[in-house]
Formats: structure tokens, C-alpha cells, sequence
């Protein structure tokens, strides 16, 4: 919805219908006039790409950050421009997004859920202010034929709308920049890796920890429920990147067992895998160079220290290079005879890219 793509209201109807119905009665109008929209642009030849935009893509980089978005979005928008031939790389978003404040009070960060946002009035609500605050560029065009102006013109400030804390103001938010997601580099993660903070500010501004190191979810989870992962651990969890996994996982159970354990404040997550959006806590993901491609995240050993400083946005193993050096000279890569031969995940280990340029091929 924020790049154009989609008609207003469109990204916040609810999965869940009414027991009465097969189907919401807005959700049947939505459909409708999706259609409608369809045939509209095909007739004055409008094409995706005339939609999506540079500019567009900026608009969605600012959304996401705003509304406290997953950092998959780092991974679908980096594919999404490549085939939309923008030129949109990894620093531009953190560029874009490290200027928004976080808005949208919503799960994991906050108490509400998306439901919630659209009983208010959906996306367009967070758009509408981002606008009138100068963060989005108001004369891209969408899929209903009009500019993103146009479309939010009727939709009311969060003055006319009384009191409610789901979607909070500029002047008012609910962190302000760089207290949700951002891309860091490092030692650790040379390309590239995202952290997610949820909206929380670190209180000693960095979190310093001791490693302990897991090649698969399965054995970080089990030793999370042995009661061997204590305050002050960084949970490394490699070799699940797109090469090592192969498709890179999502690491939300682990996510999940921290949470429940209370702690989600005192244990830092990182890996070369990736984290769904319900995932909350002190996390890092898509460390590229993955470790099955011989990234430092290989060299990683239980007892070194990790450093991740949100401000600097830096990742870093607290080792000498010529250390690090010498491990990843004994580094080997997986064995290939894992994957059939002339399979679809074969061809995708040998194909795809790093999370760094959005896991193309």
C-alpha cells in the first residue's frame, strides 16, 4: 500500500471473517474495485514500474519504519527494486529509514495488534501523518490512478480522530529514530546485518556479551531449555543463512523461548538467519557474508566477546584480526552431497545471493 501497489485500506483487513459470511462485506468491495483499479491502468497503460518509483520506494522505506515493520522488509524491498531496475541498496534504506521516528503502537513492541490499526482506518492513518510531517513524497502516482496526496487527502489527522494511542504523532512518538531498526556493519558482518530493538534504548548504549555459539535452531533451542543460555550471553546461531539453511529460517522460536525465560532484555541474538515480525528482543539478522560462505560469523567461538552498538551501528567480534584470520584459514564449506543432486535447492545454493543484495538469484 505504501509504494502504490495496493488500494487504500487494502494491507490492513483482517485474516479472520465474519462466521455468517465466506467473506467481510469491505473485503468484497476491496476486491472489487482492485478490479476495477486493474482494468483502469491496463486501458492508460500504466505499468508497475511507472508505479514503483524511487521516490515510491522511499515512501515504503519510511512506512515500514514508522509503523515498527519487520526486517524481512529489508529483504523483499532490496528483490522488489532490483526487478523494478531502482537503484535501492541496503544503505539507502538505512539512509531513508533513520530519520523516522517509530509511530505505530503495535505487537511485538507494543500492546496492539493490526486489527486494531484498521478499525481506526488502517494504514493510510500512519501515511497521513508521515505527509504532514514532510516524510513522504505526496505527488507519486497508484495503482487508483491518483497521487498518494489525493488518496490520503480524505482521510482524517490524528487531532480529528480523539483520543487513542495506536498511531502516535510525530512530535509525540513512540521511539524516536534508530530505536526500532537499522542496518549495522562490523567485523562480524563486513556486507551488512539488521537489528531490531523493538522500540527499546539500550541502557549502557551497547550490549557487550559473551558467545555462545550454535550451528542450527535445533541446538540453540535445546540448549536455551537446558537453562545454559544466562544474562549477559549472544546467542550466535549460524549456518541458517540462504546458503547454510539453505532458504535462511526464521529464528522466531528461539525469539519466543528467550521471551518466556525473561530474557529477552539481558541475551542478544545474532545470526546469519532471519526473524519474523512478531519477534522481540535484542536481535541481529542477516549477517552477510553468511557462514556458509565463509563470513567471520564462522570464525565466532564460545567465550568471545560481541559487541553491537546501536549509535555506532557496528557489530564486532572483540578479537584480533589476525585471529579471526587464522580460524576462518581452517573454515570448510558445507558439503555439498547435503543437497540431491539437480535439485531446486542445489540450484538455489549455487545461484542465490547474500541478504546484503535481498537473497536474488
Amino acid at each position: 500500500e505504501s509504494i502504490g501497489m495496493m488500494l487504500p485500506h487494502g494491507a490492513s483487513h483482517p485474516a479472520d471473517y465474519d462466521a455468517k459470511s465466506d467473506i467481510h462485506a469491505d473485503v468484497r468491495s476491496q476486491a472489487s474495485a482492485s478490479v476495477e483499479a486493474l482494468f483502469r491502468l491496463i486501458e492508460r497503460g500504466i505499468r508497475p514500474r511507472d508505479i514503483m518509483t524511487e521516490r515510491a520506494f522511499e515512501n515504503a522505506i519510511t512506512t515500514v519504519y514508522a509503523m515498527g515493520g519487520s526486517t524481512n522488509m529489508y529483504l523483499h524491498l532490496l528483490a522488489i527494486a532490483r526487478e523494478a531496475q531502482v537503484p535501492i541498496s541496503i544503505e539507502r534504506i538505512q539512509a531513508v529509514g533513520e530519520k523516522v521516528p517509530l509511530l505505530a503502537n503495535l505487537q511485538p513492541h507494543g500492546p496492539y495488534a493490526m486489527t486494531s490499526l484498521h478499525a481506526l482506518g488502517g494504514v493510510p492513518l500512519v501515511m497521513k501523518e508521515l505527509l504532514r510531517a514532510g516524510f513522504l513524497h505526496g505527488d507519486v502516482l497508484t495503482v487508483s490512478g491518483k497521487s498518494l496526496a489525493e488518496n490520503l487527502e480524505s482521510v482524517p489527522t490524528l487531532d480529528q480522530l480523539g483520543a487513542q494511542d495506536i498511531v502516535r504523532p510525530v512530535g509525540r512518538p513512540l521511539a524516536q529514530p534508530n530505536n526500532h531498526i537499522s542496518v549495522l556493519k562490523g567485523n562480524l558482518a563486513p556486507e551488512s546485518c539488521v537489528l531490531k530493538l523493538s522500540g527499546k534504548t539500550l541502557d549502557k548504549g551497547t550490549f557487550r556479551g559473551t558467545a555462545r555459539v550454535f550451528d542450527s535452531e535445533a541446538a540453540a533451542m535445546a540448549a536455551i531449555r537446558a537453562g545454559e543460555i544466562v544474562k549477559g550471553n549472544v546467542l550466535v546461531v549460524r549456518n541458517v543463512g540462504p546458503v547454510g539453511g539453505p532458504g535462511m529460517p526464521e529464528m522466531v522460536m528461539l525469539t519466543i523461548q528467550l521471551q518466556g525465560r525473561g530474557l529477552g532484555e539481558d541475551v542478544a541474538l545474532i545470526t546469519d538467519g532471519r526473524f519474523s515480525g512478531v519477534s522481540h528482543g535484542i536481535l541481529i539478522g542477516h549477517i552477510s557474508p553468511e557462514a556458509a560462505r565463509g563470513g567471520p560469523i564462522a570464525a565466532v567461538r564460545d567465550g568471545d566477546a560481541i559487541v553491537i552498538d546501536p549509535r555506532a551501528r557496528t557489530l564486532n567480534l572483540d578479537v584480533p584480526d589476525g585471529e579471526i584470520g587464522r580460524r576462518l584459514a581452517g573454515w570448510q564449506a558445507p558439503d555439498p552431497a547435503r543437497l540431491a543432486p539437480g535439485s531446486v535447492h542445489g540450484k538455489y545454493v549455487r545461484l542465490v545471493s547474500s541478504a546484503h543484495y535481498g537473497c536474488v538469484v
